[in-house]
């Protein structure tokens, strides 16, 4: 099987892909779940991975003691903090020279304009709520980064997104994933 091939797979059955991880890996499992949520909010072009479903896997394997619950979260929600500030900084610092683009469709300087006023009008809540949408969760921390949104501010409502979506799927996984 090749390379494609696996990751389409593992996206489409990631619940049957995670149960035969931990069993095989063991322990080493964490640290593949750490890179896949710091990779799906991360990297502005890999809004494709499956936090949300994994996540709630996650929780599922908690709940029929698989997996540790406290090790679990506190990890997953350390990863996905810690990649939605690399987005931000990956917005930060790419992102004006990306919006001078004049005949780019979606990054002009309209976009960037755009992307600014968005922010300032509705600021860091836009961070939080996108955690709960999957193709914005990859874009928000970009655009707050893009728009100049200033570090502490970005970083007290990542840190908040980011824990209430980590625990907050991972326990439904947890509670409601073994009915």
């Amino acid at each position: 099987m090749d390379i494609a091939h696996f990751l389409i797979d593992f996206i489409l059955h990631v619940d049957k892909h995670l149960m035969m991880f931990v069993q095989d890996f063991g322990p080493w499992v964490y640290a593949l779940l750490f890179l896949i949520i710091f990779v799906e909010t991360g990297v502005v072009v890999m809004p494709f991975l499956p936090g949300d479903s994994l996540l709630f896997m996650v929780g599922a394997l908690c709940g029929l003691g698989m997996m540790s619950l406290p090790l679990s979260i506190g990890l997953l929600t350390v990863a996905a903090i810690a990649g939605n500030q690399s987005n931000y900084a990956i917005g930060r610092k790419l992102g004006p020279t990306v919006f001078q683009w004049e005949q780019s469709r979606f990054f002009n300087k309209k976009a960037f304009e755009q992307a600014h006023a968005f922010y300032e009008q509705y600021g860091g809540i836009t961070v939080v709520i996108a955690r709960f949408m999957p193709f914005l969760r990859t874009f928000a921390p970009f655009v707050a980064g893009v728009s100049a949104m200033s570090r502490g501010k970005f970083t007290f409502y990542d840190v908040t997104g980011g824990t209430l979506w980590v625990v907050g799927v991972t326990l439904a996984g947890y509670y409601f994933g073994n009915i």
